[in-house]
C-alpha cells in the first residue's frame, strides 16, 4: 500500500483516557497480514457470564466474518467471549476460502482462550478480494493470549486501522444503583463510510449486567442514532461491524428504561462516530447538517443525507463556497416531500435562503467567511411538519483521491 497520509486536521490532540472495564483484557501482535512493522491484530477476552450484541452491514456482498458473527451472536450462553480483529484484509468477497478462514480462526482462538468457537466473534477491515492469510494470525494466537491484560485501549485502536490516520477512543463512567459503570469503545474507519447499520469497525465494552435481548436493543436503537447518520464517500462496506460485550462484573444492573447508561453509551457511540467523520479521507472540515420541519424523522434523515452525500456539495465545502444552490439541489433530489416556497436555509447563523429566494438580509462576504472554518453547520428548514434529523459529514479534496487511488498498490 502507498504511504500513510498524514494524521487529519481535524483529528483530536490525543486519545482520551478510557476506563479499564472489568472483566475485559487486550491484546496486540503483528500479524504482517498486510502491513509491515506494526501491530495488526487484536484479541479481546470477556470474562464468562458475559453478553454479546451486534449489529452488522446490511450490504448484500457482505463479508465472512461478517456472516459468522450474524450466525453466533444471538447466542446467550454466558460461557465468556472473545474478539479477534485484523486490519489489512477484509476477508471479503473470497468465496468458500473466506469461511474456512473464519473457521480456522475462531477454532483455534476458542482453543487458546479456553472458549467454545459459538462465542468467538471475528471482524476483519482492509482490501476486498483477497484471500486472508489466516495462518499468519493463527501463528501469533499464543502471543495475543499471553499478552491479555486490563486497558490498552490506544494500541488496540491502533491495530484495526488501515487508512485511518489516527486511533479512535472515547469512553464514560455513570452512576446505576449506587455503583459505577466503565464504557468504553474504540473504532476504525476513515473511508467507504455511509454505514447502514454502525461504522466500519466498532468494539464497545461495559461491565454493566445487560441480559442480551436489552442490551441488543439498545445497541440497535443508539448505532441508529449515530453511526446511521454518518456519511464520509456514500459508500457502504461490505466489513461493517460493530459489536459489543457487557461483562456484569461492575454487579449494576441495566434495563431498557437505565436512562443514565443509555445516555452515557450514546455519548460514547456519537464520539466515536464523530472521530469516523473527522478521519474522512482527505477531509479538511467536519460538517453538521440539520433538517427541520421535514413530514417525519425519516423524511428528514432522508433530505440530511441527501445534502451530505452530495458531491457538488461537499466540493463546495471543500472550495470554501457558500454555494447555497447546491443544497437547493441536494433537498430537490432526496425523494422526500419538499416545497421550493418554504424552504429556508442556513449556513451556520447567516440565513441564506427563505421562501423560494436568496434572503433580503444575505451577506455573501460574511457567509464567505464563515465557509472558512473548519466546523460547519447546514441547517434546512422545510416548513412541513415536525419532523428533524441532524447528520454528520465532511468536505471532499483531492486528497480523497490520491488515497483511495493508490489503495491496493
Amino acid at each position: 500500500m502507498g504511504a500513510t497520509p498524514p494524521r487529519s486536521p481535524l483529528a483530536p490532540d490525543r486519545f482520551p483516557d478510557l476506563p479499564d472495564v472489568a472483566g475485559v483484557e487486550l491484546a496486540v501482535a503483528s500479524a504482517g497480514v498486510r502491513y509491515a512493522g506494526r501491530d495488526d491484530v487484536m484479541l479481546a477476552r470477556l470474562a464468562p457470564g458475559s453478553t454479546v450484541a451486534g449489529v452488522f452491514t446490511r450490504s448484500a456482498t457482505r463479508a465472512a466474518p461478517v456472516l459468522d458473527c450474524e450466525a453466533k451472536i444471538a447466542g446467550d450462553d454466558r460461557a465468556g467471549a472473545a474478539f479477534l480483529v485484523n486490519a489489512g484484509n477484509a476477508n471479503a468477497f473470497t468465496g468458500k476460502a473466506g469461511a474456512a478462514a473464519v473457521d480456522a480462526l475462531t477454532g483455534a482462538v476458542a482453543e487458546a482462550a479456553g472458549l467454545p468457537a459459538r462465542r468467538v466473534f471475528t471482524a476483519s477491515t482492509g482490501v476486498i478480494g483477497e484471500p486472508l492469510p489466516h495462518e499468519r494470525i493463527r501463528a501469533r494466537l499464543d502471543t495475543l493470549t499471553d499478552a491479555l491484560a486490563p486497558g490498552g485501549w490506544e494500541a488496540a485502536a491502533r491495530a484495526i486501522m488501515t487508512t485511518d490516520t489516527f486511533p479512535k477512543g472515547a469512553g464514560a463512567q455513570v452512576e446505576v444503583d449506587g455503583r459505577t459503570v466503565s464504557i468504553s469503545g474504540i473504532a476504525k474507519g476513515s473511508g467507504m463510510i455511509a454505514p447502514d447499520m454502525a461504522t466500519m469497525l466498532v468494539f464497545l465494552f461495559t461491565d454493566a449486567a445487560v441480559d442480551r435481548p436489552v442490551l441488543q436493543s439498545i445497541v440497535a436503537e443508539l448505532a441508529d442514532r449515530t453511526f446511521n447518520c454518518i456519511t464520509v464517500d456514500g459508500d457502504t462496506s461490505t466489513s461493517d461491524t460493530l459489536l459489543m460485550g457487557a461483562t456484569g462484573a461492575s454487579g449494576a444492573r441495566v434495563w431498557a428504561d437505565t436512562h443514565a447508561f443509555r445516555e452515557a453509551l450514546g455519548m460514547v457511540m456519537l464520539d466515536l462516530a464523530q472521530q469516523v467523520v473527522r478521519d474522512g479521507e482527505g477531509a479538511t472540515k467536519f460538517v453538521e447538517v440539520t433538517v427541520t420541519g421535514a413530514t417525519s424523522r425519516s423524511d428528514a434523515r432522508r433530505h440530511a443525507m441527501s445534502i451530505a452525500n452530495s458531491p457538488l456539495v461537499k466540493t463546495a465545502i471543500a472550495g470554501e463556497d457558500a454555494n447555497w444552490g447546491r443544497v437547493v439541489m441536494a433537498v430537490g433530489k432526496s425523494g422526500a416531500p419538499a416545497d421550493r416556497d418554504l424552504l429556508a436555509i442556513r449556513f451556520g447563523d447567516i440565513l441564506v435562503a427563505e421562501k423560494g429566494w436568496v434572503a433580503e438580509s444575505y451577506d455573501e462576504a460574511a457567509a464567505a467567511e464563515y465557509m472558512k472554518g473548519q466546523e460547519l453547520r447546514i441547517s434546512v428548514d422545510l416548513g412541513l411538519g415536525e419532523g428533524r434529523a441532524t447528520v454528520w459529514t465532511c468536505d471532499l479534496t483531492h486528497g480523497y483521491i490520491d488515497i483511495n487511488a493508490d489503495y491496493r498498490s
